[in-house]
């Protein structure tokens, strides 16, 4: 399948590049990499996506060049007209927001690179492994079998940092010797500092930042003998600090980090319900438990939207933990309230039926 994805983009004049909504650093990072290595390639690209790059990745290379859907004559025609359209870092429709019906619907060839479970099936062709550390991984091989010397530091920078933030730092257990190969070559390649990078990344932070962190950090709250720990972002929150939903990316690390919490789960107050994100260790895999609530992800880090009130969804959350977690003497815990035992005892008996 790669030789045939290489082949396709090889043939292609137009290509268009989108990802999910709420992007982060391996979307960014791999559009990034992929729109500027196509570009050297004398291919006309457009990068588009729903929602605006965070704060803290506009400094990489070609960054200013995302544009934003807005269903103009333009966008449309472009990507009715594209020869190829690649997915990257999602695998659902829903997930690339108001651009994901053109996308799909589109005649041209549609490419999938991403390293999510539980794929939809409209694509024509694909480049998916679950294993894999990032989405950028997987496009480092395609590189690799089209031609490395594409590789500059317009390319090698975004790719790297994509690489880097789906890893925490190449600390998860997803990091194998061959990515850190990888890293080298694009170190290599790129001529670039990976230290001025992690800063770049990590270290600019914004006063109102700092001020939210402090506010969701007073909320940490351990369940089920300190196994899962749990922090809330409120509107109030955001509203009281002046910082940006984004800044709350890697707070829930904090929980992880811990001693003791395998799983760790953030709580994100908005105006439509409650968002969560989900971390955990090792084989304690929560890509199942988002599922359950129509969300879904990596094993070890995936997201859910549950409609209601944040307190609403906390409890609902919570009290299903065992369900999907394993977390022994759970007939002894005393982190149950009388509503979620029974909560929790109506979600085992529908299991066992």
């Amino acid at each position: 399948m790669l030789e045939e994805i290489v082949s396709a983009l090889k043939k292609a004049r137009r290509v268009v590049i989108t990802t999910h909504t709420r992007p982060d650093g391996d979307a960014i990072g791999s559009q990034l990499a992929l729109g500027n290595y196509l570009k050297r390639q004398g291919k006309d690209v457009l990068m588009v996506n729903q929602d605006q790059s965070p704060y803290n990745l506009e400094w990489l290379p070609g960054a200013d060049h995302i544009e934003l859907y807005d269903a103009s004559l333009r966008h449309v025609e472009f990507i009715a007209h594209a020869d190829v359209v690649v997915i990257l870092d999602t695998n659902v429709q829903e997930r690339l927001g108001s651009v994901g019906k053109q996308v799909r619907g589109t005649t041209s060839t549609k490419i999938l690179v991403d390293h999510h479970t539980d794929s939809e099936n409209w694509f024509d062709l694909t480049l998916k492994r679950e294993s894999a550390s990032s989405t950028a991984e997987l496009l480092f091989e395609l590189f690799e079998l089209w031609d490395l010397d594409g590789i500059d530091h317009d390319v090698a920078a975004p790719l790297y940092v994509a690489m880097m933030t789906d890893t925490g730092s190449f600390r998860f257990s997803n990091v194998s010797a061959n990515l850190h190969r990888m890293v080298a070559e694009l170190i290599e390649r790129g001529k670039f500092d990976p230290s001025i990078l992690h800063a770049e990344v990590y270290d600019k932070k914004s006063i109102e930042g700092i001020k939210l962190l402090s506010s969701v950090l007073s909320s940490i709250e351990l369940h089920y003998n300190g196994r899962i720990g749990t922090v809330v972002v409120t509107r109030r929150m955001l509203s009281e600090s002046g910082a940006s939903v984004e800044e709350t990316d890697g707070f829930v690390n904090q929980v992880l980090s811990i001693e003791g919490v395998l799983v760790a789960l953030i709580f994100t107050e908005t105006e439509r319900g409650t968002k969560i994100s989900f971390r955990s260790k090792g084989d304690h895999f929560v890509h199942k438990w988002a599922q359950s609530y129509g969300g879904g992800g990596h094993r070890n880090a995936s997201g859910a939207f549950i409609i209601g009130t944040l307190d609403h969804a906390f409890r609902k959350a919570i009290a299903s933990a065992p369900h999907f977690i394993n977390l022994p003497n759970l007939e002894t815990s005393s982190e149950l309230s009388d509503e979620d035992a029974a909560y929790l005892n109506s979600l085992m008996n529908s299991q066992n039926n």
